[in-house]
């Protein structure tokens, strides 16, 4: 008989700049939680957001960031997120090249790891308004590594390309 395993917070950010953006990030958070071991907590709205980094000329993104409480470790939850991903005909061609979905987990708990199959906290998590503005809107006193979640995003470098999804175009105020 196995033991009991605990149930873990973990955040995952989900993005897509590909085909039925929309529909594809509803679809992908009932398939990350569609499993017992998977229990959804909250849900950011949904941000359009410019492309960071990769190849030039993609399309903008919709971005969204989950709280997820699970009994998966860490690894597990990786192969999870990236099976949903491959369900969503996810390539892995160019490095952040343009995309079906994207779902990074943020962090797992309080667990740290610098092993580069998973990084945690995500390494570049505290830089990104995409993430960091969606977490702060769905949670906002949260931390990221002792520092709040809402400054880290006012100060990153791309929350001037960020428009609430019903709002497009018109820009948030900083």
């Amino acid at each position: 008989m196995s033991a009991t395993r605990v149930l873990t917070r973990a955040i995952l950010a989900l993005g897509s700049n590909l085909g039925e953006r929309e529909g594809t990030l509803q679809s992908a958070v009932g398939d990350l939680v569609d499993r017992p071991e998977v229990r959804l907590q909250n849900v950011s709205p949904v941000v359009s957001t410019k492309p960071v980094g990769g190849p030039a000329g993609q399309p903008d993104f919709l971005n969204m960031v989950i709280a997820v409480e699970t009994t998966l470790t860490s690894r597990e939850l990786l192969a999870h997120c990236q099976a949903v991903e491959s369900l969503h005909h996810r390539t892995r061609e160019v490095r952040w090249d343009a995309r079906t979905l994207d779902v990074d987990i943020i962090i797992y708990g309080d667990e740290q790891s610098s092993d580069p199959v998973l990084t945690l906290p995500h390494p570049r998590a505290g830089e990104r308004a995409f993430v960091l503005y969606p977490w702060s809107l769905m949670d906002p006193n949260a931390t990221l590594v002792g520092e709040s979640v809402a400054q880290l995003a006012q100060s990153a470098p791309d929350m001037a390309g960020i428009f609430h999804v019903p709002d497009e175009p018109a820009a948030l105020a900083p």
